[in-house]
């Protein structure tokens, strides 16, 4: 039941995010027993976001994943998050944030897990 919230200032086009949605789809699965059929993600193109002082283009990834997983782990798809945007907006990786969230509960079709 992985989430994955893309905000970046930079322009997306609809090819462009569907790129990266199916990227992290494969991306996720560095996580043990994460799959793309339980991925929800979206997008907030032209977020206006500042990061050390200027408006550059930057993003902040938030990922919340139910249970949790090892550093090493969410390391990987950290990495992986930063190639994807920087290789589809030409983002520096040196200008994305990725901010991990786990939770015990999560909510899905009228009950918790």
């Amino acid at each position: 039941m992985p989430f994955i919230q893309v905000k970046t200032s930079a322009p997306v086009s609809e090819q462009s995010e569907e790129t990266i949605k199916t990227l992290l789809g494969q991306a996720v699965t560095s996580l043990p027993g994460k799959t793309e059929q339980w991925l929800m993600v979206g997008f907030e193109p032209e977020y206006r976001l500042w990061f050390q002082g200027t408006d550059e283009p930057a993003a902040i990834v938030e990922v919340s994943v139910y249970g949790g997983s090892s550093p090493d782990r969410y390391d990987e798809l950290t990495g992986r998050i930063c190639d994807i945007l920087a290789g589809e907006l030409d983002l520096d990786p040196a200008r994305i944030y990725v901010k991990y969230s786990e939770t015990p509960d999560w909510g899905w079709n009228g009950a918790n897990f």
